[in-house]
């Protein structure tokens, strides 16, 4: 899956990433850019969203991951006072709690194995299990872990006749479905959620742009930031990358100069 602006091939050499904050050098207003991670590129200006006010720019950087997230909930058709689970609590899936839990009258169920997660899907408004709750139906689950395990345990977990909304993205794995159990007794829906197109049901009010610009808006909230980890300095990054590979990295995004 290419990015957009990417040099290169997988694995290496390549010029890759899509989330990107920086500085308009015409008039200094600071936009977010689907672009490879650097420190100064020349880009087309109707490719640059300007944040808007009040955003802070550390947090516009999870831009693409809420427009994900934003795309999911329109293909998820979530209303209000339905019951709502996803599984896997990583940023998408954190994300796509924040959102269900804004609508009133949801109740989010946050899956995920790592206990450190709690304290985040609390913060943003869910509730936290390790493991699937008993003898609980969803009308919507979502499915946010990327493993077969987990989008078993999203068919288990919905309701006859609910909707189970696939967002991991497998690359060119195989991944097997588990369609025996409850998957047609239940009359389960799976339907794919992929942010390269809008969701039907907002494609005619709703360009690319205007769904980016929509996300952007949607991390002004403050309580996001324990989506965000300690900052590096740009310079420092090859030296930090295998700290980050590897999970170790911890704690909230501490400020940069802008």
């Amino acid at each position: 899956m290419r990015a957009p602006h990417q040099h290169g091939e997988f694995p290496f050499p390549v010029k890759y990433g899509y989330s990107t904050v920086v500085r308009r050098e015409t008039d200094d207003r600071l936009c977010f850019a689907l672009h490879p991670h650097q420190d100064a590129f020349n880009i087309d200006p109707k490719d640059l969203v300007e944040l808007p006010t009040g955003l802070d720019p550390q947090r516009a950087i999870l831009a693409a991951n809420m427009e994900t997230a934003l795309n999911a909930i329109w293909d998820g058709g979530v209303l209000p006072a339905h019951r709502v689970c996803v599984v896997g609590a990583g940023t998408l899936g954190c994300l796509i709690g924040y959102l269900c839990a804004r609508i009133p009258e949801v109740d989010v169920t946050l899956i995920d194995p790592q206990p450190n997660r709690r304290e985040i899907a609390e913060q943003l408004g869910c509730t936290f299990s390790q493991t699937p709750p008993p003898a609980t139906e969803f009308d919507i689950v979502f499915h946010c872990s990327a493993t077969p395990e987990g989008l078993d345990t999203a068919f288990a977990l919905a309701r006859h006749e609910g909707r189970v909304i696939e967002v991991s993205w497998y690359g060119d794995r195989e991944v097997g479905i588990g369609l025996g159990g409850g998957f047609h007794s239940k009359r389960l829906q799976l339907i794919s959620s992929q942010v390269g197109t809008v969701a039907p049901s907002m494609r005619p009010s709703h360009t690319h742009r205007q769904r980016l610009e929509a996300a952007l808006r949607l991390l002004r909230d403050p309580a996001l930031d324990c989506l965000l980890a300690r900052a590096i300095p740009f310079k420092q990054a090859a030296e930090a990358l295998p700290e980050i590979f590897t999970g170790k990295q911890s704690g909230l995004c501490q400020p940069l100069s802008y």
